[in-house]
């Protein structure tokens, strides 16, 4: 077992963690914690690209260390401000 993880059971196999969890509960090891979950964000859309484009824009937001999503949103949102 890699020597940077962290383990309940303190044990040093896999089998003897297994052995361990076979006789443990995990409520009986953790903590009760609160979190709240936003679902939803923002409306998205999807378009079909060619094929052709879609390498094109991948290679493009590659080299500019942005994801293609990013970029296509970029440019059309500079392509509308143009228009209006």
């Amino acid at each position: 077992m890699a020597e940077n993880k962290s383990s309940i059971s303190k044990k040093r196999s896999y089998l003897e963690i297994g052995e361990y969890w076979d006789t443990h509960d995990l409520p009986q090891n953790c903590e009760e914690v609160e979190f709240t979950v936003e679902l939803g964000g923002p409306d998205v859309h999807y378009f079909a690209v060619e094929d052709s484009l879609n390498s094109k824009l991948r290679s493009v937001a590659e080299k500019r260390g942005v994801s293609s999503e990013t970029l296509l949103n970029l440019w059309l949102q500079e392509k509308l401000a143009e228009k209006v």
